[in-house]
């Protein structure tokens, strides 16, 4: 009986590794890799973790990423924003904490959404988003900017090179800039 039931859970392993090798791709690179985007300033921790989708060739916004629709903001699972201390963003407080983050491109201006809800993934099984907008801590509206370079890879990233904070978003040829400060503000 234990020799029988050992082989049957032999073929069952088995069977589950042929699966995940040939059907689930398990070994292979991911076509969206994830990534973290991280700066410390003084006692200032901000963090950022996401997906990269490629351009592969493919038109992106306006197409793949549609406008006036709110987007997940990268790949697979909600991109996260977390910061240790409170911010100003455009005027408004976020509060220390964890958000997903969320973005509505548009032709001329993002709108960007911190939300505090924690999502699994980012779009549902009709490839909806996830994002509850009763969730949200804060709504800004920032400018497109468009780019010379095209950007292969989605990229999100902190710039603080003229010591004004701002977190950025580009891939294909576009780019938007989120300015942030320390609350309360101290120059």
């Amino acid at each position: 009986m234990l020799k029988r039931l050992l082989i049957l859970l032999s073929i069952i392993a088995i069977g589950l590794l042929v699966y995940c090798v040939f059907v689930e791709n398990i070994f292979s690179p991911r076509l969206s890799p994830k990534d973290t985007a991280k700066v410390t300033l003084n006692d200032l921790k901000l963090q950022v973790e996401y997906n990269r989708p490629s351009k592969r060739d493919r038109d992106i916004f306006g197409a793949l990423v549609p406008y006036h629709k709110v987007w997940r903001t990268g790949a697979n699972e909600a991109t996260t924003f977390q910061t240790n201390k409170d911010l100003m963003i455009d005027g408004m407080l976020l509060k220390k904490g964890k958000y997903t983050l969320w973005t509505v491109p548009m032709e001329d201006a993002w709108k960007v959404m911190f939300n505090t809800k924690q999502y699994e993934w980012g779009v549902n099984e009709k490839m909806e988003p996830m994002w509850d907008p009763n969730y949200d801590a804060i709504e800004i509206e920032v400018l497109k900017q468009s780019l010379d370079e095209t950007v292969e890879k989605f990229t999100i990233a902190f710039d603080n090179k003229t010591g004004n904070l701002k977190l950025t978003m580009a891939w294909d040829q576009t780019l938007i800039e989120i300015p942030m400060q320390t609350y309360p503000y101290k120059p």
